[in-house]
């Protein structure tokens, strides 16, 4: 059998020097695509989507731009599951990881025009990245143990991570915000018990943080519009059996006093449960499906607040705040484990009315009410904020915190220097080529805020020359500025995901010699 015969028909497969270059041009792009988002004066992208409805979002976020491109080439899905998994990891940095991972394919490239094989390349990677990140560890400042130090560098990080966002004019009301939401989890990542609700009107200052939950429902007619000392059952239970089923079933009868009795027993049937709810010693059930007239009815009399089609994630997380459970079946009220609050109420927000639940069982629950001019405004600013609760909540367990604005790059990048000219032989080209990629970050902070990239970065590169030095892109003035004076940090568990993360993946493209696409699945023909 030919070799050329090897794989099916219309399969097609690229060698070599040919699977490399469509390797490095689809990685290219990618980080080309992402790269003018970066930094505080970064750009937004407008995304419109190919379904019925065309719906837009405008971002600058690199995670959500990358997911929503539709990519055929096989490098570029590389560097998109690393977005996504420093979006999942730490929240902030998806950016960075992408523009970084590109630089060092684009330095790697003129290194195998010159000849040396990609091993060498990703050995001297390998030492590279590893000098580069002893090299922070060396920097790092924790304030762990003084708490209002350990809070005024919470602040400094969530306002860097929000000044490339959306919500940068006010970063400081929503650093306030995502700092005091954070402090409540008392050392936990777990933000489900963080709510953001989102709702048009007013503008982003008018966002404030709630102590509480909030239910975006509003309470029937006829009933309690405020419970004190409630006890909640949180229900998924079918709440509509009072009438028949027209086209789940099928009943003869030989008069309408017959399907009077049907309807009774049905009624009838209904009327057990509620009672079997009731008998639970409740003041507020609270259900994921519709409650239909009659069975509201009987809760109204009662005197019973029920609440219906609270969304799935609504009531999930009702249940976790309240400290109950979700229910299905009421036979054993003992079995069944009841929710607490002090106060239920109706409240207004905007033109919308809204449950508020205060005094939760778990203290650390808390609602973010956003408020912006239109739903593209409010999409973007819970982004940011997500972005900015992540960062904060992985900095409160690990506390090590770096300074910013292309500050930790070029920390790196003059250790990797020296690493450089020790190291014998052809590796020595690849570690200088990984120092040269890391000050990819600040050249693109600087030519994203129209910068002279040049003169800065190497007006940079001779202030960390200097012993201890804290220099880095103030954007603002358009000038070196001293990182510490102006507040600029970042988390350091966000800078070791970024290095790690790009020089794996960049070390993963680079072994690529071959790249085999399956033939396309032909449509059969039905004629």
């Amino acid at each position: 059998m030919p070799a050329d015969r090897l794989l099916a028909n219309d399969a097609t497969e690229e060698k070599g020097e040919r699977a490399r270059m469509v390797s490095f041009v689809g990685a290219l792009a990618t980080a080309d695509v992402v790269k003018t988002t970066l930094g505080p004066k970064g750009m937004d992208k407008i995304l419109q989507s190919c379904g019925r409805d065309r719906s837009v979002t405008v971002t600058n976020d690199g995670a959500t731009i990358l997911k929503s491109l539709h990519i055929d080439n096989p490098a570029a899905k590389v560097l998109i599951d690393i977005s996504k998994v420093q979006d999942d990891e730490v929240g902030d940095g998806t950016t960075s990881v992408v523009v970084l991972c590109g630089e060092l394919l684009r330095e790697a490239e003129k290194l195998i025009n010159a000849k040396i094989h990609p091993m060498i390349i990703i050995s001297g990677f390998r030492m590279a990245a590893e000098c580069a990140l002893n090299a922070l560890l060396k920097r790092v400042m924790d304030n762990k143990d003084n708490s209002e130090k350990f809070r005024e560098d919470l602040m400094k990080i969530a306002m860097t991570t929000l000044s490339s966002k959306i919500l940068s004019q006010d970063k400081e009301h929503f650093a306030t915000l995502a700092v005091d939401a954070v402090m409540r989890l008392k050392g936990s990542t777990n933000l489900e018990s963080i709510q953001i609700i989102k709702k048009p009107g007013g503008s982003l200052k008018d966002s404030f943080l709630d102590e509480g939950f909030i239910l975006d429902k509003k309470i029937g007619i006829g009933q309690p519009k405020r419970i004190e000392n409630a006890n909640i059952l949180v229900a998924n239970t079918a709440m509509d059996t009072d009438k028949v089923k027209i086209y789940g079933a099928r009943v003869r009868v030989d008069s309408m006093a017959r399907v009077a009795e049907i309807e009774g027993a049905e009624k009838g049937k209904m009327k057990e449960k509620v009672e079997k709810i009731i008998g639970h010693g409740i003041n507020c059930f609270i259900n994921r499906q519709l409650i239909y007239n009659y069975p509201e009815e009987l809760f109204a009399d009662a005197g019973i607040l029920a609440i219906e089609h609270a969304d799935f994630e609504g009531i999930e997380r009702l249940a976790l705040v309240t400290g109950g459970e979700i229910a299905s079946t009421f036979d054993n009220p003992e079995s069944v484990k009841l929710g607490h609050c002090k106060l239920i109420e109706e409240i207004m927000i905007g033109e919308d009315k809204l449950i508020h639940f205060s005094g939760v069982e778990m203290g650390q629950a808390c609602t973010i009410v956003l408020r912006g001019a239109s739903f593209h405004v409010l999409d973007e600013a819970e982004r940011s904020l997500h972005d900015a609760l992540c960062v904060l909540s992985q900095t409160v367990v690990d506390s090590r915190v770096l300074l910013g604005g292309g500050w930790p790059e070029m920390v790196m990048s003059k250790e990797v220097d020296v690493l450089a000219h020790k190291t014998p032989g052809k590796r020595s080209h690849a570690i200088e080529a990984f120092s040269r990629a890391l000050q990819a970050i600040p050249t693109t902070i600087a030519d994203n805020a129209g910068l002279d990239s040049a003169e800065l970065i190497s007006q940079l590169r001779a202030e960390h020359h200097k012993e201890e030095s804290n220099a880095g892109i103030d954007v603002i003035t358009g000038a070196v500025g001293d990182m510490e004076k102006l507040g600029i940090s970042e988390a350091f568990k966000v800078k070791q995901n970024v290095l790690l993360s790009a020089t794996e993946a960049a070390e993963m493209i680079l072994r690529v010699d071959e790249i085999i696409t399956c033939a396309p699945r032909k449509r059969e023909d039905r004629m």
